[in-house]
């Protein structure tokens, strides 16, 4: 784990390459392209650039006649904004349909901290998650970010990436290859499974490394798909250590 990045700017750089591969995908924002990044998007492809200023609802039900039209629209905006304020528009009109819309929700978690907890988003995870046919996906670094930004524009239905304002290592390299569902092990131990997703996935690195300075064996698991969830991996966890802690930040 080297170099330090924040999960929205490779986001925002993989969404230009997506642009490329996919002349369908148009990106939506909310007055917030410079914070999403999509401003890269916006200046490489300024036709398929819809900025609907501070309307976050209007956003998403446009994306959702873009998706009914044959469109594939990415709609951002910060977390919070874009699951709590649009929560009945996602539900009733991409959801229940099960329309390919991909949400990106911006600065998710605490990583939005000095703007307050108007600004913080700590229900956006369990808020999509409980939505029918709603994937869930919350990357650990910008490789898996990327990756993500990347396959969402080719999976069936409406998509939820959780990304952050705080630079993270990036734990995986150039030979990442993302799998919807599959969780990974970071770390292999026999006293205590981590299960982490997200910024956390670092932080239960971090708690491995202390724990074994207490001779204690942690593995590690990233579980970046929150949904579909990969419940073998959590029983394989349970079978091989006496303990399962999850780490979050939602």
């Amino acid at each position: 784990m080297s170099k330090l990045r924040q999960t929205r700017d490779a986001y925002g750089e993989a969404l230009v390459e997506v642009g490329r591969v996919h002349s369908e995908v148009v990106v939506l924002d909310a007055d917030l392209y410079k914070s999403t990044r999509t401003v890269l998007f916006r200046d490489a492809y300024p036709d398929r650039f819809f900025d609907l200023g501070i309307a976050e609802m209007d956003m998403v039900s446009t994306g959702a006649g873009m998706a009914a039209s044959g469109l594939v629209p990415y709609c951002n905006s910060f977390a919070i904004f874009l699951t709590a304020h649009c929560y009945d528009q996602i539900r009733i009109q991409i959801a229940y349909p099960k329309l390919h819309v991909v949400l990106a929700g911006s600065s998710a978690g605490l990583t939005q901290g000095p703007d307050g907890a108007s600004h913080q988003s700590l229900e956006d995870v369990a808020l999509m998650r409980a939505l029918p046919n709603m994937t869930v996906l919350v990357p650990a670094d910008g490789v898996e970010a990327a990756a993500m930004t990347m396959a969402a524009a080719e999976l069936e239905g409406p998509v939820y990436i959780r990304l952050g304002r705080y630079p993270v290592p990036d734990i995986f390299d150039s030979s990442y290859a993302f799998e919807l569902g599959r969780a990974r092990w970071l770390r292999h131990g026999k006293d205590v499974t981590l299960v982490a997703c997200g910024h956390m996935v670092n932080v239960a690195l971090r708690a491995a490394e202390l724990l074994a300075e207490r001779q204690m064996e942690a593995s590690v698991i990233n579980m970046s798909t929150i949904k579909p969830l990969d419940r073998p991996a959590i029983a394989q966890a349970a079978r091989d250590t006496a303990l399962v802690v999850t780490v979050e930040e939602h």
